[in-house]
């Protein structure tokens, strides 16, 4: 008996190799790193570290419409990112969605300004101001007044555009 509890301990100290649902797991995740490579415009992908052979297998799912065709060629870059360390490529990705998510945020701020500025006008420029001290105050003042004019008379809303360009860009100085 002795013997035998040797022996199991000499098999725990050896590393277990994974499972295979680990494997398949992990293939999956990969797989999937490769969806979220292949839905990039070409300026996103062109950020991302990818090796020329890994490059061109995404360039060429994207280019493939066929379902089964695309399913076959994304399992290939899963293979492929098996074969590579997949962390510079999935951290890259992660702060390009970092860097859109705040450009959204900045978006949907920018126009919430622009319907305060309309509504409240001068109200909602003073407190605009007084967070953005770097903005253009009399700008945006005309540009509020030709938009609220525009408005009333039921026109095309450039200057409303204009507005939302100017606030838009305010808020990414500061």
């Amino acid at each position: 008996m002795a013997v035998n509890e040797h022996n199991d301990d000499l098999q725990d100290d050896q590393p277990q190799p994974p499972s295979r649902t680990a494997r398949k797991r992990e293939a999956e995740r990969l797989q999937k790193l490769g969806e979220r490579l292949a839905a990039l415009s070409p300026a996103q992908l062109a950020q991302i570290p990818l090796p020329p052979e890994l490059f061109e297998a995404v360039r060429l799912a994207q280019r493939i419409r066929d379902r089964s065709g695309r399913r076959r060629q994304l399992r290939l870059l899963g293979k492929l990112l098996r074969q590579q360390d997949p962390e510079p490529i999935q951290e890259a990705l992660d702060r390009l969605q970092m860097r859109s998510a705040v450009a959204i945020a900045q978006h949907h701020l920018a126009e919430r300004w622009r319907e305060r500025l309309l509504a409240e006008g001068d109200a909602a420029l003073s407190e605009f101001m007084a967070q953005h001290p770097t903005g253009d105050g009399q700008r945006l003042r005309q540009l509020v007044r030709a938009a609220q004019q525009e408005l009333a008379a039921g026109k095309p809303p450039r200057a409303a555009r204009e507005l939302f360009r100017l606030l838009r860009q305010t808020l990414r100085e500061d």
